[in-house]
């Protein structure tokens, strides 16, 4: 049987297996992304809904992830513990947990800057041979309220054609390799793609996509950790086909590096220009990161969006997203921007 012929025999089989669960009370979520953005939507949401995947990218190669990537040949682990660790609990179990797979060790040996979380996820993929399965078993040991899915079945390199990564040739525009050099270039991000170019989707995150109420994606590094699920053919064309309707989740500030001196609009024509097919239902920005109100919603019409304003930031000053706040965004949208499922 042809890889091809697989993959699409797992995404018949996940697909049925979700069409055949009842629709419960609560919306279908899932969310797309990386990072600390993917975490800041996922401790929002898993307050609003029990109905919960993340659906993460697989194209880190620093720290942990690119050492454990490039020796085993595996997934890169981190952004996937992440997300386990922002789907716990705000219980004592879910707490104690999501502290344990977080942690770092340090030593002067090879250990040194090792997250548990990685170790274990990467162990699990070891005695199991099937990343999804060793997921789903690391969610229910930490009892996270949700699912976490790899948004590729293979390890991928980011790629970007970047203006002026030499400061000294400021118009010269080079291919920059590697997620980590990437978020960090002090030069114009002008495209990325990935490497293989054609990389096959996990069936059960496609699957989750096409049987979803709603789908977030963002906040989060911009090339780094959101565009790069446009990447995936597979994963853009169930965004594209899904009946969920879909909220585009904006920063709060640029990201030194990748987007220094982004506007907010500036962020949707980028995705624009990467899926031209794809529509978006809502943009959800922090009010106070939105200096022009106009340019936004033109841009957001653009995609097919309306444009939602919220107090969605730290009220200490510092620019990260405030759980309760983003949740109540989230659940303020859900509610009044039509609804799939006979959730409420």
């Amino acid at each position: 049987m042809t890889s091809r012929n697989l993959r699409l025999r797992r995404l018949s089989r996940a697909t049925a297996a979700l069409s055949g669960r009842k629709r419960g009370t609560q919306p279908k979520v899932v969310a797309l992304g990386g990072g600390m953005g993917l975490s800041a939507s996922l401790t929002a949401l898993r307050r609003i809904t029990g109905d919960l995947t993340a659906v993460v990218t697989v194209a880190d190669d620093g720290g942990s992830s690119g050492r454990l990537r490039e020796e085993l040949g595996v997934l890169p682990p981190g952004d996937l513990r992440k997300a386990l660790a922002a789907l716990c609990g705000d219980d004592e179990w879910g707490q104690t947990w999501a502290r344990v797979i977080q942690h770092r060790f340090e030593s002067k040996g090879d250990l040194h800057e090792h997250a548990v979380g990685n170790l274990l996820i990467v162990a699990l993929w070891e005695q199991l041979g099937d990343p999804v399965q060793a997921l789903d078993l690391v969610g229910k040991l930490l009892g996270a309220h949700g699912r976490v899915l790899p948004m590729s079945a293979v390890p991928l390199e980011l790629q970007a054609l970047v203006r002026g990564h030499d400061p000294e040739r400021p118009e010269e525009v080079v291919t920059v390799r590697g997620q980590a050099t990437v978020a960090l270039t002090p030069g114009e991000v002008q495209s990325v793609h990935v490497v293989p170019a054609d990389p096959p989707a996990v069936p059960e995150a496609v699957a989750a996509v096409l049987d979803a109420d709603w789908v977030v994606l963002g906040p989060g590094s911009w090339f780094s950790s959101v565009i790069p699920h446009l990447l995936v053919p597979e994963l853009l064309d169930a965004l594209i086909a899904t009946k969920a309707r879909k909220v585009l989740s904006l920063n709060l500030a640029p990201q030194p590096g990748e987007t220094e001196g982004f506007s907010p609009q500036r962020h949707l024509e980028v995705l624009g220009r990467h899926a031209p097919k794809l529509a978006m239902d809502v943009v959800l920005a922090d009010e106070a990161a939105v200096p022009d109100r106009e340019s936004l919603a033109d841009a957001a019409k653009r995609l097919g969006a309306a444009v939602e304003l919220a107090p969605v930031a730290s009220p200490d000053g510092v620019p990260i997203h405030d759980p309760e706040l983003l949740a109540a965004a989230y659940d303020r949208i859900f509610r009044m921007h039509g609804r799939i499922g006979p959730w409420r």
